[in-house]
Formats: C-alpha cells, sequence, structure tokens
C-alpha cells in the first residue's frame, strides 16, 4: 500500500508558476514511476509528466519547456514545478504511482487555478 498526499495547487495569474508536492509514504521502496496527471473540466484526465525511478523523465508535449518534474534524494516525494502557466493549464491535478509489481495509487488532487 502507498499512500499519497498533495500539496501546493491554487489560483495564479497566467505567466505565474506554481510548485507542486506528493508526498509517499508506505511501501515505497516499490514505486517504479512517480508521475502527475491533470483532468479539466469535460476532459479525460491527462498524463503530464512522469519520472521513472532511473531519474528518467517525459512530458506531455503541451508541458515540455515549462513544467519540470523531479523528486528528493529518498525518493519518497516529487514535485511538479510549473511556470508560464496558461489559462489552459487550469485543471485538478493528480499525483500517482505505479509500483513494479503492477499496483497503482492516486493521490486525492490539488486544484489548479490559471486567471487570464
Amino acid at each position: 500500500q502507498v499512500q499519497l498526499v498533495e500539496s501546493g495547487g491554487g489560483l495564479v495569474q497566467a505567466g505565474g508558476s506554481l510548485r507542486l508536492s506528493c508526498a509517499a509514504s508506505g511501501s515505497i521502496s516499490r514505486i517504479w514511476t512517480m508521475d502527475w496527471y491533470r483532468q479539466a473540466p469535460g476532459k479525460q484526465r491527462e498524463l503530464v509528466a512522469t519520472i521513472i525511478r532511473t531519474g528518467v523523465t517525459n512530458y506531455a508535449d503541451s508541458v515540455k519547456g515549462r513544467f519540470t518534474i523531479s523528486r528528493d534524494n529518498a525518493q519518497n516525494t516529487v514535485f511538479l514545478q510549473m511556470n508560464s502557466l496558461k489559462p489552459e493549464d487550469t485543471a485538478v491535478y493528480y499525483c500517482h504511482v505505479f509500483q513494479v509489481e503492477g499496483s497503482e495509487y492516486w493521490g486525492q488532487g490539488t486544484q489548479v487555478t490559471v486567471s487570464s
């Protein structure tokens, strides 16, 4: 079991920045990937960024060059630094982890609202 607690969402003007955090607890040694997804009203949930246990990262085209995913040395907290935010980045952002044996867990979500 893995528990995920997100923080850092809020309201920001276009062009501004926010940093999301997701603290994992429980069976963290079995985590293989840590991801951020987002879901805007009326849209499907989409993958924003991934960091693999090896350190390799991957981003959705829509956020490349603006968002950065990282984690702490203990590999139990993942961050999403979001710069140059746009109104279309408005969504609920979810932390997600995938374990080596195939189990996956979701955080409760944190709202990010970007005003124009």
